[in-house]
C-alpha cells in the first residue's frame, strides 16, 4: 500500500451524527453556543438605545452622524474578526475559537463602558466587534457539524434568533438604566454595557465542556480523537433515554487529509467550483445586513427625532420590535426543514421587502405614530428575522467542511462591509433633531426593501434544496477521496 493509501481513513462519523435523535446533549450544546447571541443582542440593544443619550453634553456630546459611525466601526471590527478568526477556526478547530472569541468579546465590552471620550469608544467597539465576528464563524460551523441533518435548519435559525432574546433583556434593562429619575445620565449607559461581561462568565463554563466537532477532527486526520468525541456524544444520547438507530454503512466516507487549505484553494472552491452558491450567499448576506444595520442601529434616533420619544421611553418600543424578531425564527424555523429552503428563503425575503416599502411610504405620508410604526416594524422583522438567519444557514451548509468557517467569514465580511454603511447613511438621512426630514429616510427604506426583494427572486433561481440532507451529500469535503 502506498503512502497516499496508508493515509486514507474510512469513517461513518457524519452518518453517526445525522442518525441521532434529539437529546439533552443537543439542548445543552445549543444553550452553550446560542447564549452568545443572547449576550450580543443584549449589548447591541443597549448600545443602540444609548445612542441618543450619548448626544447629551453631560455624556460624550456626540452628533447623530457620530453615533451612526460608532456603530459602523463596531461592524468593521466584526469583519476583521470574522476573517482572522474564521481562518483560525478551520485550522485550529471550532472549540478553541468559540472559547477564545467569547473572551475577546466580553473583555472589550467591559472596556467600552469605561470610555471617557469618542476615540476610546471607537477603539473598544472595534475590538468587541472582532470577537463577535469570530463567534459567528466558529459557532455556526460547530452547530451545523454537530446537529443531525433533519434538525439543522430550525436549530440554526433558532440560535441566530436568540439574539433577540438578548435584545429584549437589554431593552428591559434600559428602561431602568436610561431613566434619569433613577440614575445619572452619565452612569446608566455605562452600567448597561457591563451587564454582558458579567453574564458571560456562566457561558465560559458551559462551553469548556463541549467536545470538538468530530467531523472537523476526522477531516484533519485526527481519527482517534474524532472517535472519542463521537462516542462521548453517543453516550450522552443514551443517558437521555434515547435509542441510537443503526448506521447506514452505505454512508461510509473515504478521507485523505491533506493539511491546511491554501488560500488559492479557497478562491477556487468559492469562485470556480461553486459560483452560483457564492452569488446566492453574497446576495442573501448583503441584503439582510444592510436592512438590519440601517434600521436597527438608528431605531432610537427615528423614535426620538420624528416622534419625540425619550431614550428611556424608547425601550418600551424596542421590546415589541425585539419580540417580533425573536418569534420569527422560532415559529417559522421548522418550515425551513419541512417545506424546504428555497420556498421559505425566497418568500421571507420578498415579503419582508414589500412590507418595508409599504411601511416606509406610510411613514413618509405622516400617518404613523410611534406605536403604529413599531407595530409595523415588528411584523416586518418577524419575517425578516427568519430571512436573515437563513442567510447564515445558507453560507454555512453549502461549502466544504475544510473551509466552512472561512466561507462564513468571507460572506459575513462582504455583507458587513456593505451593511456597515447603513448606520452612517441612515444617520445622515435622519439629520438633526431640529429638522427631521421623512422623505429622505423613505428613500433609504425603499432601497433596503428593493435589496431584500431582489435577494428573494435570486433565491428562486439559485437556491439549493438542502433540507434534511447531510452536509457531505450537499458538498463533499475536500479531503474526501474522489471529490
Amino acid at each position: 500500500m502506498g503512502a497516499a493509501q496508508e493515509q486514507t481513513i474510512r469513517t461513518l462519523i457524519p452518518a453517526r451524527i445525522d442518525r441521532m435523535p434529539w437529546s439533552r446533549f443537543h439542548t445543552r450544546m445549543v444553550a452553550a453556543l446560542g447564549v452568545a447571541w443572547v449576550l450580543d443582542g443584549m449589548e447591541i440593544t443597549i448600545a443602540s438605545a444609548v445612542g441618543d443619550v450619548l448626544r447629551a453634553p453631560e455624556t460624550l456630546g456626540l452628533t447623530s452622524t457620530e453615533v451612526g459611525f460608532a456603530a459602523t466601526v463596531y461592524l468593521l471590527g466584526q469583519v476583521t474578526g470574522a476573517l482572522v478568526f474564521g481562518r483560525l477556526s478551520d485550522r485550529l478547530g471550532r472549540r478553541k475559537l468559540f472559547i477564545f472569541t467569547l473572551g475577546v468579546y466580553l473583555v472589550a465590552n467591559g472596556l467600552t463602558a469605561l470610555s471617557f471620550d469618542y476615540w476610546w469608544l471607537l477603539l473598544f467597539r472595534f475590538i468587541a466587534g472582532t470577537g463577535i465576528g469570530g463567534e459567528y464563524s466558529a459557532i455556526h460551523s460547530a452547530i451545523d457539524e454537530l446537529i443531525p441533518a433533519r434538525y439543522r435548519g430550525r436549530i440554526d435559525l433558532a440560535v441566530s434568533g436568540t439574539y433577540w432574546l438578548g435584545a429584549m433583556i437589554g431593552t428591559a434593562s434600559t428602561f431602568i438604566l436610561l431613566n434619569p429619575d433613577l440614575l445619572p445620565v452619565n452612569v446608566g449607559w455605562r452600567l448597561g454595557l457591563l451587564i454582558g461581561p458579567l453574564l458571560g462568565l456562566a457561558i465560559w463554563g458551559l462551553r469548556r465542556h463541549l467536545p470538538e466537532s468530530p467531523r472537523w477532527l476526522v477531516m484533519h486526520g485526527r481519527e482517534q480523537e474524532a472517535e472519542r468525541a463521537i462516542r462521548e456524544i453517543e453516550e450522552h444520547v443514551l443517558e437521555s433515554g434515547k435509542e441510537l438507530p443503526p448506521v447506514d454503512e452505505r454512508k461510509t466516507l473515504e478521507i485523505r487529509p491533506h493539511g491546511t487549505v491554501r488560500y488559492r484553494d479557497v478562491i477556487r472552491v468559492v469562485f470556480k467550483d461553486y459560483p452560483k452558491r457564492s452569488a446566492l450567499g453574497a446576495t442573501l448576506m448583503i441584503s439582510q445586513s444592510f436592512l438590519y444595520n440601517a434600521i436597527f442601529f438608528t431605531y432610537v434616533l427615528v423614535l426620538s427625532n420624528f416622534y419625540g420619544v425619550s431614550a428611556s421611553d424608547a425601550s418600551k418600543y424596542l421590546f415589541l420590535f425585539a419580540l417580533g424578531n425573536l418569534l420569527g425564527p422560532l415559529l417559522l424555523g421548522p418550515l425551513f426543514d419541512i417545506v424546504g429552503r428555497k420556498p421559505m428563503i425566497s418568500s421571507t425575503y420578498i415579503l419582508s421587502g414589500l412590507l418595508l416599502a409599504l411601511t416606509g411610504w406610510l411613514f413618509k405620508e405622516g400617518v404613523l405614530t410611534a406605536t403604529t410604526q413599531t407595530l409595523l416594524w415588528a411584523v416586518i422583522f418577524f419575517v425578516a428575522s427568519a430571512a436573515a438567519s437563513s442567510g447564515y444557514l445558507t453560507v454555512s451548509e453549502l461549502f466544504p467542511l475544510e473551509i466552512r468557517a472561512l466561507a462564513i467569514a468571507v460572506f459575513f465580511a462582504i455583507a458587513q462591509t456593505f451593511g456597515s454603511l447603513g448606520p452612517t447613511v441612515f444617520g445622515a438621512l435622519i439629520g438633526d433633531q431640529a429638522h427631521p426630514e421623512p422623505t429622505r429616510l423613505f428613500y433609504g427604506y425603499l432601497f433596503a426593501a428593493a435589496m431584500m426583494v431582489a435577494a428573494g427572486i435570486i433565491t428562486i433561481f439559485l437556491g439549493v434544496k438542502a433540507e434534511r440532507a447531510s452536509l457531505e451529500d450537499l458538498t463533499p469535503p475536500l479531503s474526501q477521496v474522489g471529490s
